[in-house]
């Protein structure tokens, strides 16, 4: 689902494994929209890392979005399969 926004809505992007999602990706976001004055910080959790070996150990992927969602807690924090659904 891609939230609705206004053509003048300042986005940021948040990109990564999020293997694990933490605190640290939360307190950033939350920063990024007070410095910046984002109306929304997008994570786009990533399958994969391609600068990772291939051998990493990832845990699942809805696992890993899931926990996203649980640790964003921020109606402003949208988190995004949309690297998924563009691999497929």
């Amino acid at each position: 689902m891609i939230p609705q926004r206004h053509d003048t809505s300042r986005i940021g992007l948040l990109g990564g494994s999020f293997n694990p999602a933490h605190e640290g990706h939360r307190e950033i976001s939350l920063a990024a929209l007070k410095h910046l004055r984002l109306d929304a910080v997008w994570w786009l959790v990533t399958p994969g890392n391609p600068l990772k070996d291939a051998s990493y150990d990832y845990a699942p992927y809805e696992k890993r979005l899931a926990a996203a969602r649980r640790i964003s807690n921020d109606p402003r924090i949208i988190i995004s399969d949309f690297e998924r659904r563009k691999s497929l």
